[in-house]
């Protein structure tokens, strides 16, 4: 039976953050699925469908390398459903600093007792990773800071683009 995981999150936008938690959970499972939830109250820099490429271009060739299927798609509803629908058994969490475990805790707490058969694993974020969020990278692209050292370098043309407008 394969080993399938889904990766959760808005990835607006995919940081070198996601890409390290997408290469370690890739060498977890078979079959990762990274998920976006797509939230009807929050406006989101990018859209849909360029999450979706972003997703794709990044972190497909990663898992390609070690061997486990890829999948990109959005939910709109709760975590677990996504998961039972993707037929995930393992729900990928990234965590940066206690304050994310904290959360992070309460999350698989709840989703446990909803989902008994999903089990969430942390991955921590390495070290030169830890300080960067999306919402920060959002924040120092808008200004026209350089965000090359925080996110995959296709992403820093699309940010680019995006505020140049």
């Amino acid at each position: 039976m394969p080993r399938i995981a889904l990766y959760p999150g808005s990835f607006d936008p995919v940081t070198n953050g996601h890409l390290d938690v997408v290469r370690n959970a890739v060498a977890l499972c078979d079959h990762l699925v990274v998920a976006i939830g797509i939230h009807p109250g929050k406006t989101p820099l990018f859209s849909t469908d360029e999450r979706l490429a972003m997703i794709r271009e990044v972190f497909e060739p990663i898992a390609k390398a070690a061997n486990c299927e890829f999948e990109a798609t959005t939910y709109d509803d709760l975590v677990v459903t996504a998961a039972k629908r993707a037929q995930a058994t393992i729900l990928v969490r990234g965590l940066r600093d206690g304050t994310d475990l904290d959360y992070e805790m309460q999350m698989a707490g709840m989703n446990e007792t909803m989902a008994p058969g999903v089990r969430t694993v942390f991955l921590p974020a390495s070290p030169t990773v830890r300080p960067i969020t999306a919402t920060l990278v959002r924040q120092i692209a808008g200004m026209g800071g350089d965000v090359s050292n925080f996110v995959p370098k296709a992403v820093a043309k699309r940010l680019k683009a995006k505020f140049a407008r």
